[in-house]
């Protein structure tokens, strides 16, 4: 069965943000990646390169909280009321794909689900209501 995680999105300020987010939850960070860690076709901009790529603090057995910054280097400025998605963890390819194909129906997709770089099937959407998703598959847990 799949699980449900909020995905915060940060102008610059998500490691301040989720440090201290862990000062309150505690716990350790699962994930620390900054977009210099990033394999990228483009170069990445210096004033872009340690701002968070992804970040990942368990709140719960269930529940992870996890953010990054945006950039503008990549054709994605934070503005609020765009700076959350809804990240679903599917526990196969099928289901993945599935949730993905159902939620993004009508919507409009941002980034194909493919497999990505850190061992994942990942994709990108906003679905007709306007909510934006993220749902990813790990392969690392079979």
């Amino acid at each position: 069965m799949a699980s449900i995680n909020p995905y915060l999105t940060f102008a610059g300020n998500c490691e301040e943000a989720f440090n201290f987010y862990k000062s309150v939850f505690g716990g350790d960070f699962t994930y620390v990646g900054r977009f210099k860690d990033m394999p990228s076709e483009q170069p990445v901009p210096e004033s872009e390169q340690n701002k968070i790529m992804h970040i990942g603090l368990p709140i719960s057995k269930e529940t992870t909280l996890m953010g990054s910054d945006s950039s503008e280097a990549f054709g994605h400025a934070t503005i609020l009321g765009n700076n959350f998605s809804i990240s679903v963890n599917a526990d196969n390819e099928e289901e993945a794909r599935r949730i993905f194909d159902g939620l993004s129906a009508g919507g409009k997709v941002t980034m194909d689900l493919n497999k990505t770089f850190w061992g994942a099937l990942f994709g990108m959407f906003t679905d007709q209501f306007g909510i934006q998703w993220m749902v990813n598959y790990d392969y690392e847990q079979q």
